[in-house]
Protein backbone atom coordinates (compact mmCIF):
# COMPACT_ATOMS: atom_id res chain seq x y z
CA UNK A 1 0.00 0.00 0.00
CA UNK A 2 1.24 3.22 -0.76
CA UNK A 3 0.35 6.38 1.44
CA UNK A 4 -1.61 8.77 -0.12
CA UNK A 5 1.77 11.30 -1.22
CA UNK A 6 3.24 8.38 -2.90
CA UNK A 7 0.37 7.27 -5.15
CA UNK A 8 -0.18 11.65 -5.83
CA UNK A 9 3.60 11.20 -6.90
CA UNK A 10 3.12 7.91 -9.00
CA UNK A 11 0.03 9.39 -10.70
CA UNK A 12 1.59 12.74 -11.60
CA UNK A 13 4.56 10.62 -12.69
CA UNK A 14 2.61 8.45 -14.94
CA UNK A 15 0.39 12.08 -16.63
CA UNK A 16 3.24 13.98 -16.94
CA UNK A 17 5.47 10.73 -18.99
CA UNK A 18 2.29 9.89 -21.13
CA UNK A 19 1.82 13.64 -21.93
CA UNK A 20 6.12 13.82 -23.12
CA UNK A 21 5.01 10.27 -24.99
CA UNK A 22 2.14 11.63 -26.75
CA UNK A 23 2.41 15.12 -26.69
CA UNK A 24 -0.85 16.66 -28.28
CA UNK A 25 -3.75 18.44 -27.75
CA UNK A 26 -6.87 16.22 -26.85
CA UNK A 27 -10.78 16.66 -27.44
CA UNK A 28 -11.71 15.64 -23.78
CA UNK A 29 -13.45 18.39 -22.58
CA UNK A 30 -13.49 20.28 -25.86
CA UNK A 31 -16.36 19.07 -27.56
CA UNK A 32 -18.40 22.06 -27.81
CA UNK A 33 -21.71 20.68 -26.23
CA UNK A 34 -22.59 20.78 -22.50
CA UNK A 35 -22.03 17.17 -20.70
CA UNK A 36 -20.37 15.41 -23.52
CA UNK A 37 -16.93 14.68 -22.44
CA UNK A 38 -13.95 12.01 -23.65
CA UNK A 39 -11.98 10.84 -20.25
CA UNK A 40 -8.91 8.66 -19.82
CA UNK A 41 -9.25 7.10 -16.64
CA UNK A 42 -6.62 4.32 -15.11
CA UNK A 43 -6.38 2.63 -11.85
CA UNK A 44 -4.58 -0.46 -10.82
CA UNK A 45 -6.75 -2.93 -12.45
CA UNK A 46 -7.74 -1.20 -16.04
CA UNK A 47 -7.40 1.28 -17.85
CA UNK A 48 -10.51 3.17 -20.30
CA UNK A 49 -11.04 5.54 -22.32
CA UNK A 50 -14.51 7.10 -22.26
CA UNK A 51 -17.11 8.72 -23.90
CA UNK A 52 -19.50 10.23 -21.26
CA UNK A 53 -23.04 11.58 -22.39
CA UNK A 54 -24.29 13.48 -18.79
CA UNK A 55 -26.23 16.79 -19.52
CA UNK A 56 -28.59 17.11 -16.37
CA UNK A 57 -31.65 17.32 -18.70
CA UNK A 58 -32.64 13.49 -18.91
CA UNK A 59 -34.19 13.98 -22.79
CA UNK A 60 -30.58 15.46 -23.97
CA UNK A 61 -29.13 12.43 -22.36
CA UNK A 62 -31.73 10.41 -24.19
CA UNK A 63 -31.23 11.96 -27.83
CA UNK A 64 -27.56 12.51 -27.90
CA UNK A 65 -26.88 9.04 -26.83
CA UNK A 66 -29.37 7.30 -29.46
CA UNK A 67 -27.30 9.54 -31.96
CA UNK A 68 -24.46 7.36 -31.05
CA UNK A 69 -26.60 4.22 -30.67
CA UNK A 70 -27.70 4.95 -34.57
CA UNK A 71 -23.85 4.96 -35.43
CA UNK A 72 -23.29 1.70 -33.65
CA UNK A 73 -22.34 -0.05 -36.68
CA UNK A 74 -20.27 2.49 -38.08
CA UNK A 75 -17.98 2.91 -34.28
CA UNK A 76 -17.77 -0.66 -34.01
CA UNK A 77 -16.62 -1.78 -37.66
CA UNK A 78 -14.86 1.35 -38.70
CA UNK A 79 -13.29 3.07 -35.57
CA UNK A 80 -13.38 0.65 -32.11
CA UNK A 81 -14.66 -2.88 -32.16
CA UNK A 82 -14.27 -3.18 -28.77
CA UNK A 83 -16.70 0.03 -27.62
CA UNK A 84 -19.10 -0.82 -24.96
CA UNK A 85 -22.62 1.07 -25.07
CA UNK A 86 -24.52 1.66 -22.06
CA UNK A 87 -27.51 4.22 -21.81
CA UNK A 88 -27.93 4.04 -17.98
CA UNK A 89 -24.52 3.62 -16.46
CA UNK A 90 -24.20 4.70 -12.62
CA UNK A 91 -21.75 6.48 -11.62
CA UNK A 92 -20.38 5.80 -7.70
CA UNK A 93 -21.92 9.11 -6.52
CA UNK A 94 -25.14 7.26 -7.71
CA UNK A 95 -25.64 9.51 -10.81
CA UNK A 96 -26.58 7.89 -13.96
CA UNK A 97 -25.16 9.26 -17.06
CA UNK A 98 -24.84 7.63 -20.46
CA UNK A 99 -21.36 5.83 -21.53
CA UNK A 100 -19.20 4.29 -24.78
CA UNK A 101 -15.88 3.22 -23.49
CA UNK A 102 -13.14 0.48 -24.08
CA UNK A 103 -11.27 -1.04 -21.43
CA UNK A 104 -8.04 -2.65 -21.11
CA UNK A 105 -7.44 -5.08 -18.32
CA UNK A 106 -4.26 -6.67 -16.47
CA UNK A 107 -2.48 -3.60 -15.97
CA UNK A 108 -1.63 -1.03 -12.98
CA UNK A 109 -1.12 2.69 -12.27
CA UNK A 110 1.59 1.38 -9.68
CA UNK A 111 3.16 -0.74 -12.46
CA UNK A 112 5.99 1.11 -14.39
CA UNK A 113 5.53 -1.88 -16.37
CA UNK A 114 2.46 -1.62 -17.58
CA UNK A 115 3.06 2.45 -17.87
CA UNK A 116 3.49 2.25 -21.89
CA UNK A 117 0.80 -0.34 -22.93
CA UNK A 118 -1.01 1.80 -21.20
CA UNK A 119 0.07 4.96 -22.61
CA UNK A 120 -0.19 3.00 -26.58
CA UNK A 121 -3.96 1.79 -25.90
CA UNK A 122 -4.65 5.42 -24.66
CA UNK A 123 -3.68 6.78 -28.01
CA UNK A 124 -4.92 4.26 -30.25
CA UNK A 125 -8.15 4.45 -28.53
CA UNK A 126 -8.88 8.12 -28.16
CA UNK A 127 -7.40 8.81 -31.45
CA UNK A 128 -9.82 6.37 -32.72
CA UNK A 129 -12.74 7.86 -30.70
CA UNK A 130 -11.94 11.41 -32.01
CA UNK A 131 -11.54 10.57 -35.74
CA UNK A 132 -15.23 8.93 -35.36
CA UNK A 133 -16.72 11.84 -32.84
CA UNK A 134 -15.19 14.52 -35.66
CA UNK A 135 -16.78 12.45 -38.95
CA UNK A 136 -20.21 12.59 -37.28
CA UNK A 137 -19.85 16.06 -35.05
CA UNK A 138 -22.29 17.83 -36.79
CA UNK A 139 -25.39 15.19 -36.71
CA UNK A 140 -24.04 14.21 -33.00
CA UNK A 141 -24.57 17.86 -32.12
CA UNK A 142 -27.85 19.07 -33.99
CA UNK A 143 -30.66 18.16 -31.49
CA UNK A 144 -33.26 18.82 -34.39
CA UNK A 145 -32.04 15.78 -36.42
CA UNK A 146 -33.84 12.46 -34.80
CA UNK A 147 -32.26 9.40 -34.88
Amino acid sequence: MYSKEESLRIKKEFWTQFAEAYPRKWLLYNTKIKDVTFKFYVDNKKAQVLFDIEPKDEEKRKIYFEKIESLKTILLEDFLEDAILERNFYLENGKIISRIWVELTGISLNNKATWETIYDFFYEKMDAFERFFYENEDYIKDLEINT
